[in-house]
């Protein structure tokens, strides 16, 4: 193992937000990527990108014009591995690893705001702090996260060590209470917890599980870390181009201009066949959210 102390994590982070301020950091051709619209930052889950390894995603990003980032941990892992193979990796990777990951996104121009890493029941407290770990070597102080409401106290006793926000992220699998899906299963993981445990509101399976994005963020915005944006029908229906589906995209996006509330709107590129061109669907997304907001 090779840890990166607090101390040098800290200083990784100093050093980011340096660099943004100045508009440049060592190694970039061009500055910071400014994906802001009226206010509201624009950015992609790299799960959008999830066909190409790594440094083809950070070219993605480059290439629709996309700022921010919410890194998926299956652009670190071992493709094609095995469930056992893949928390090997995460147990036994040096964590300088993430910090090079950090540093090619910094020399890129794009903001790496969160990290997204699986809290399922069958990890042991090991498992969890790993994506701590991880998220502290990344410099990035929020993790999102798919995963059981179950094992929220467990996250939430390590969250408040690392002082790093979990964003708890909903599908739309209503038949199982241990799966975030409706309000209710937010709620029941943020009650009694510490100011560390939160939500990554995913849009568009929120709608397809019967729930109402926009009162759900005007309610619960100072709890919110990210919002997923994507275009579903309701009742579990299918995932569709933006402007297709029944999710209201549109009204959500002009809800953040208007109330200037500091929540990242990430692309989650889902919709469409698997041969399709990530790349150009994910800057048909940007486009269709750069037109709601300066509408």
């Amino acid at each position: 193992m090779d840890p990166i102390s607090r101390r040098n994590a800290g200083k990784l982070l100093i050093t980011s937000a340096a660099w943004f301020r100045l508009g440049e950091a060592p190694g970039m051709s061009g500055g910071r990527i400014d994906s802001v619209v009226r206010g509201v930052q624009i950015g992609a889950q790299s799960y959008s990108f999830r066909d190409r390894p790594l440094d083809a995603c950070i070219e993605g990003f480059k290439t629709t014009g996309l700022g921010e980032c919410e890194l998926w941990a299956g652009h670190l892992e071992p493709r094609d591995a095995g469930r056992d193979e893949v928390r090997k990796w995460h147990l036994s990777t040096p964590l300088s690893h993430f910090h090079e990951v950090r540093q090619k996104f910094d020399r890129a121009g794009i903001r790496l705001y969160a990290y997204t890493f699986g809290f399922r029941s069958e990890l042991t407290d090991e498992g969890i702090e790993r994506g701590f770990t991880e998220a502290n070597a990344l410099g990035v102080k929020v993790i999102t996260s798919s995963a059981n409401v179950s094992v929220a106290p467990r996250v939430d006793r390590i969250a408040r060590k690392y002082k790093i926000t979990v964003g708890f992220h909903g599908h739309d699998q209503t038949d199982h209470p241990d799966e975030f899906s409706a309000p209710e299963t937010f709620a029941k993981a943020m009650a009694g917890a510490s100011k560390y445990i939160g939500v990554n509101l995913d849009i568009g399976h929120f709608v397809a599980a019967g729930g109402d994005p926009v009162a759900y963020i005007t309610e619960n915005h100072a709890k919110i870390v990210t919002l997923h944006i994507k275009d579903r029908k309701k009742n579990h229906g299918a995932n569709l181009p933006f402007g297709e589906g029944e999710t209201p995209i549109v009204e959500v996006l002009r809800l953040l201009r208007d109330r200037r509330w500091k929540i990242p709107a990430n692309i989650e590129y889902e919709y469409g066949k698997p041969n399709m061109d990530t790349v150009a669907e994910v800057k048909k997304c940007y486009g269709y959210m750069r037109k709601a907001l300066e509408g």
